[in-house]
């Protein structure tokens, strides 16, 4: 794996979500009925620890830190299982080791609460995401389907 260098990974805030929604508008393949304020502004609300951030943290020409978003991934965890959702790392900043720095952190904090298996939603045609999550040690679980119903008209 290649050193991510100069990352510092925190958990999201209230301040950041309008950053991070347009991050995944850039960053991320697809998208969810949940993907927008309120459904990232709730799931930080419930689960404060969930949603991690990859920032890459610079000095400025006056000598301040500055920290540009490069990566995220939703860690819930609901007490029984372990869901990942939303890996995504800046296009001018994959294969860096980002993305494993990231699951490293989901998967550190899913052990911490007790969890054992970690789950991952992948679509099926974003084969950059595919090669990740297999890299990281997962794979498909074919002899499932997952199942859906939208509960807003």
């Amino acid at each position: 794996m290649n050193d991510p260098g100069n990352i510092r990974l925190r958990n999201a805030t209230a301040a950041d979500l309008d950053a991070v929604l347009a991050f995944w508008k850039l960053s991320a393949h697809g998208t969810s009925i949940s993907d927008d304020r309120d459904g990232i502004e709730r799931l930080t609300v419930r689960d404060p620890e969930a949603l991690i951030l990859a920032e890459r943290v610079a000095a400025t020409a006056s000598g301040a830190a500055e920290a540009v978003l490069v990566g995220t991934v939703i860690a819930g965890f609901d007490g029984w299982r372990c869901s990942l959702y939303r890996l995504a790392v800046h296009p001018d900043h994959r294969r860096l080791g980002i993305s494993g720095a990231l699951l490293t952190a989901a998967e550190e904090r899913f052990v911490r609460l007790g969890g054992r298996r970690g789950d991952a939603m992948v679509l099926d045609d974003n084969a950059p995401a595919r090669s990740a999550w297999g890299s990281a040690g997962y794979g498909p679980q074919p002899q499932w389907t997952r199942w859906v119903k939208s509960l807003t008209p």
